[in-house]
């Protein structure tokens, strides 16, 4: 069954960001849409506020946590997971230094970007939200827990050569 929690709208305020909370997690929406209603997973939305690395700047954005159950490996889920994100419109963001065989892929839809992040571990990130989507997904017979982190930030051009990360 699938399902969202809710959207967390505590605010995060940082100094000259004119962003609301609410604006911000606006950015998750299809993301948040994606995985509940297209993947079956447990959801939570909230704004945040990200280092991105291609402008040098830390900018309002939001992240989706979530949770799901799954029989497969986790190699197989997570590319299955891609491959559905592809179906479902997402396309690799235009950035020549996101790598195309990681765990976290990086993907642009309505002039939002969003960093998908797989993993399995039961508390990787040891947040309210986390723990919230987790004790949401009861793993049937033969089933394993798998989470998805996903941050999104307004879309944002390529960095140049020589701009990011010293190349």
């Amino acid at each position: 069954m699938s399902r969202s929690i809710g959207l967390g709208l505590v605010a995060v305020m940082v100094w000259g960001m004119p962003s609301s909370a609410s604006a911000q997690v606006e950015l998750c929406r299809e993301a948040e849409r994606f995985m509940v209603d297209d993947i079956s997973m447990v959801a939570v939305a909230e704004p945040d506020t990200i280092d991105d690395w291609r402008t040098k700047a830390m900018v309002p954005g939001c992240r989706v946590t979530a949770a799901g159950a799954t029989r497969r490996g986790p190699g197989a889920e997570a590319t299955r997971f891609y491959e559905r994100v592809r179906e479902a419109g997402w396309i690799r963001t235009p950035e020549p230094r996101d790598a195309p065989n990681e765990a976290s892929l990086r993907f642009r839809r309505d002039e939002v970007d969003c960093l998908f992040s797989f993993y399995t571990s039961t508390s990787a990130l040891n947040t309210d939200a986390e723990w919230e989507v987790n004790d949401a997904v009861v793993p049937g017979p033969g089933e394993r827990r798998f989470n998805f982190l996903v941050m999104c930030t307004p879309a944002a051009p390529a960095a140049p050569r020589g701009d990011a990360l010293g190349g």
